[in-house]
């Protein structure tokens, strides 16, 4: 296999195997790992591996430690580089079996049986599956492919660090994906289209701007009887490789896609392989297509020209223009390239050498595929890097070719894929000043000046939008920092977005804390900067990067982190503010921290790929359900005092954090509110499922909030799926619970009363106490909102006994407090009076004040019904204080009915109007139509009575359009309201 690396020195013979002993064996195409026999052995430290990968890849020959401290560091290896490589090779010797792990010549080889490495045998098959190809045996072909890719293991070198082994692992994937290519080809020729039609669509997911597995597949697909998709295939990979690469797909593509459309009779059936064709001259037109807004650059494009038409028949020309990343160097030498054109009539060859990322393309690797383009035969293309230099070097004697090297690393990378021959020029691009790149005339590229900056932001904005905002255009060009990448992005943005002003995106790019967000053209270049930064942490600081990018949510506190990282709060906080400073972690505020969204993705993926034991990302998430739900249950019991739901939530083993007053525990539930919900979202698979339920029970003043109610609405419609999937009755009833609460909230009575009854139902068949009270207090007052007073009676009386039976006093006084609110719906207003009084003595005992003031709004109502509407007014005032204080806007806007209801009895229409109005604001996304309806119901009396009966009757049509949709017997009152003699 060429694409597996080899060095120059001579194999030393393997020393025999020791009959006592079981065989060594080891692999690499997979995670780096050792046996002896069946027996697993230690492999040690991830540089440890890297040490024993690269070893292993060598095959016998001999490592010398320089090579080994590059292998494992690259150019910046550590002060004690060579000590640790030593320490490594003893481990493993220590390991390994006796003369398997020799030192020689400085440096370290090791000597195994034939087929001890993986890859040694998979080598072998696949040699074993080309001679079969050719011999015709497909059959045993395919098996022995079939064979060889089952030796793969996951990714190559997993997790093993080092430049090397970042190599090897692309060059082990780059055959793998190649010996799927053959096996597929192969399959085709078989007839096995129908078959491999499923396997292709995956492989061209997972690899989109891999052409030959889109031709693969456009072909199966056509023999399935698909021609449509075929054609779509090939339209998607055009428009993908446009926008992608800027380039259009190869020949080959296109001339299967014309076959596709002449239904070529060719391609019906399976055919034996073609014949490989003769090598000849052929003339290849590679460069990319430049850019139709190119701007300014005008001494950069005269320069370069010059150089380039200094070849013709002269000297081979050489030009290197660099520059920072986005600062234009492809866009110009792809110009440059296409008006030079003219004097280089045998071709021109273009290759991305990728020299920026992690894995710059192997200089033998692009000469295989320029000796393709210029129409060298694969089997006349030899395995070496110099081999295949000399023969690219000899095909191009006598020919004017143009190459466009793209994105070099480096002079090192760039030597062997120069012509060298009279005639031909190469034009080089790449971050590096290559100095040593001999004879090369070099450029540096700078960013544009302002007055270019402009005119390219302008081409593609338009002259229209831009002139009547040139200052603000001014400020994204210089927000852009005169980058010709980054104005292109933006000035992209806007022109795809037609409602934007200029104004609106320069207001965007002037935070400077989310300007690369706004300003980044695909994640390859950001993954490869969180890469560098990632790489530089020290353990604890790339553990808690790894750990707080695990859970969801706009931000995480100070708490809440060292509860992921199981730290105390000070060495949490030191953490936090040194990747801070790696920029790696955003201060959102003091004491809050967060991650751009890339960010989080990139830790969460570290997190997959780095944390050991991998179970430890699942403890970090259970301590931080353990904090929340902790201390959420706290804020409850500070809250509610005497409420014995806390006793029945499920225990945490975390603890969460006290608070002194109930106003610090508000804030804290109110200020968490965003990333509890979220986070409890998460948390919907086994043991985390039951506390994640407990955890938004214990949070259900969110749900009335009005901020929070929505996404409180989301999370308990989640967690409830997850538990009927999890068949947990008890979960099941509590998520129910949490539900009956939503859909109360939201007005939906009918919703709700079934989710009770079946929460009901369900805790008693669990033999679970917490639901059942508060089941049964909820259908109490659902049968109330729908004039079912009965009903409403009964079910509050069985709540009743239930919170007596499990002594929890807050429970009984609730329902005390609603059955009041019953009796006075059936005109019993001394009872109802009654009822509301001895739940406020149970609520005032245990310090209860937000629940108290539930009791003095239900007291209210009875003392309006009444007619005692001073003490009524100052009752629903004391609640209306208590709620806004507490942030229960819900309750807030329902006081403010309630009142306006008073206002009305007391004849005073235009107060009764102010506060139905201000109901209807605080009510705004919360609450329901059931309750809009009956506020404006109240709002039309108002101002029917101030003589404003145009804007009554509009509140009361209003209303009634709302009542008709809900089915509600509200409709049949306004319907009254709006006849003539009514309104009169």
């Amino acid at each position: 296999m060429s694409d597996v690396p080899r060095v120059a020195e001579e194999r030393s013979p393997a020393p025999g195997p020791d009959p006592e002993q079981p065989a060594l064996r080891f692999s690499v195409l997979g995670p780096v790992r050792a046996w002896r026999g069946a027996e697993p052995l230690p492999t040690g430290s991830p540089q440890q591996r890297a040490l024993l990968a690269a070893l292993l890849l060598r095959e016998g020959r001999t490592a010398t430690a320089h090579e080994l401290i590059g292998a494992l560091w690259g150019d910046e290896p550590p002060s004690q580089a060579l000590a640790a490589v030593r320490t490594y090779a003893s481990r493993l010797r220590k390991v390994l079996d006796p003369g398997v792990l020799v030192s020689e010549s400085g440096g370290y080889a090791i000597r195994t049986g034939g087929q001890a490495l993986d890859l040694s045998l998979a080598e072998e098959l696949s040699a074993d599956a080309e001679k079969a190809r050719n011999a015709g045996d497909l059959c045993q072909a395919r098996a022995l492919i079939n064979k060889t890719l089952g030796l793969w293991d996951g990714e190559p070198l997993a997790n093993v660090p080092g430049p090397y082994a970042d190599t090897q692992r692309t060059r082990l994937e780059e055959w793998r994906l190649q010996l799927l290519e053959s096996r597929l080809d192969m399959d085709l020729e078989q007839g096995c289209h129908a078959e491999a039609v499923s396997e292709l669509t995956a492989l061209t997911a997972a690899h989109p701007l891999r052409e030959r597995l889109r031709e693969l597949l456009m072909l199966a697909l056509y023999r399935s009887g698909r021609q449509a998709e075929a054609l779509a295939v090939y339209a998607d990979t055009r428009r993908l490789l446009a926008d992608e690469l800027g380039v259009d797909p190869h020949p080959g593509l296109r001339e299967l896609q014309q076959r596709i459309l002449q239904a070529d009779p060719a391609l019906a059936e399976p055919s034996a392989p073609a014949a490989e064709p003769a090598a000849g001259p052929v003339r290849p037109a590679q460069l990319p297509a430049t850019v139709p807004d190119f701007t300014g650059r005008s001494s950069f494009v005269s320069e370069l020209s010059d150089v380039l038409s200094s070849a013709e028949g002269r000297v081979m020309a050489v030009s290197a223009v660099a520059g920072i990343g986005g600062v234009g160097k492809t866009t110009l030498a792809v110009h440059v390239a296409h008006a030079a054109r003219a004097s280089f009539p045998d071709g021109q060859l273009y290759v991305d050498l990728q020299g920026a990322g992690p894995r710059p393309a192997e200089p033998e690797t692009v000469l295989g595929a320029f000796l393709r383009a210029l129409g060298t035969a694969d089997s006349a293309i030899p395995d070496s890097l110099e081999e295949r230099s000399a023969l690219y070097r000899s095909v191009l004697d006598g020919r004017r070719v143009l190459v466009l090297l793209d994105n070099a690393r480096d002079a090192a990378q760039v030597r062997p894929l120069l012509p060298g021959t009279e005639g031909c020029a190469a034009l080089i691009t790449g971050r590096v000043r290559m100095v040593d790149l001999a004879g090369a005339h070099l450029v540096d590229l700078d960013v544009m000046s302002p007055e270019e900056a402009l005119q390219l932001f302008t081409k593609i904005v338009g002259e229209e939008r831009v002139a009547s905002e040139r200052e603000a255009a001014l400020d994204v060009v210089a927000a852009c920092g005169f980058l010709p990448l980054a104005i292109r992005i933006a000035a992209s943005r806007l022109a795809s977005r037609r409602t934007w002003t200029v104004s609106v995106l320069a207001a965007k790019l002037a935070d400077e804390r989310r300007r690369l967000d706004e300003l980044q053209a695909g994640d390859l270049a950001v993954k490869a900067t969180f890469e560098l930064g990632y790489g530089q942490l020290e353990p604890a600081q790339a553990r808690a990067f790894r750990l707080l990018g695990l859970a969801d949510g706009p931000d995480i506190s100070l708490a809440a982190a060292a509860a992921v990282l199981n730290l105390p709060v000070d060495s949490t906080e030191d953490l936090l503010e040194s990747l801070v400073d790696t920029s790696l972690l955003e201060s959102a505020a003091p004491g809050r921290y967060r991650y751009h969204d890339l960010v989080r993705l990139y830790a969460r993926a570290c997190a997959e790929r780095d944390e050991q034991p991998p179970s430890e990302r699942d403890a970090a998430m259970s301590r931080l359900l353990d904090f929340y739900l902790a201390t959420a249950a706290g804020v409850y019991a500070i809250e509610r005092p005497g409420d014995r739901l806390v006793d029945h939530l499920e225990r945490t083993e975390y603890p969460g954090l006290t608070f002194e007053s109930p106003h610090e525990a508000r804030d804290w539930l109110y200020a968490e509110a965003n990333a509890l919900l979220a986070f409890a979202h998460q948390c919907t698979t086994g043991s985390m499922l039951r506390r994640a339920v407990d955890l938004l029970w214990a949070s259900k003043d969110l749900a009335e909030s009005g901020a929070n109610s929505k996404q409180y609405e989301s999370v308990a419609a989640a967690l409830f799926t997850a538990t009927e999937i999890a068949c947990d009755q008890r979960a099941v009833s509590r998520a129910l619970t949490t539900l009956t609460n939503v859909h109360l909230v939201a007005g939906r009575f009918t919703k709700a009363d079934d989710d009770a009854r079946r929460a009901l139902h369900l805790a008693r068949t669990a033999g679970d106490r917490a639901p059942i009270g508060w089941a049964a207090n909820d259908r109490g007052i659902i049968a109330l909102y729908q004039n079912r007073h009965a009903d409403g009676e009964t079910h509050l009386q069985q709540a009743i006994e239930s919170f007596r039976f499990d002594q929890n006093l807050a429970g009984e006084a609730s329902a005390l407090c609603n059955l009041s609110r019953i009796h006075l719906a059936m005109g019993r207003t001394t009872s109802a009076v009654e009822l509301a009084q001895q739940g406020i003595v149970i609520y005032d005992q245990l310090g209860h004040t937000l629940r108290g003031a539930n009791g003095r709004y239900a007291l209210g109502l009875a003392l309006t019904g009444q007619g005692r509407l001073t003490e009524a007014n100052e009752r629903l005032s004391e609640a209306l204080e208590v709620f806004r204080d507490s942030r229960q806007r819900l309750w807030e806007g329902m006081t403010l009915f309630r009142l306006a209801e008073a206002g009305l009895v007391e004849q005073k229409p235009a107060k009764s109007a102010a506060l139905a109005e201000q109901a209807l604001a605080v009510l705004r996304g919360i609450g329901g139509e059931w309750r809009r309806g009956n506020v404006l119901t109240v709002l039309g009396r108002a101002l029917n009575a101030l003589n404003q009966t145009g804007r009554a009757r509009a509140c009361w049509q209003e209303a009634l359009s709302i009542f008709e949709q809900l089915g509600s017997p509200e409709a049949s009152d306004v319907r009254l309201l709006l006849t003539p003699a009514a309104a009169a």
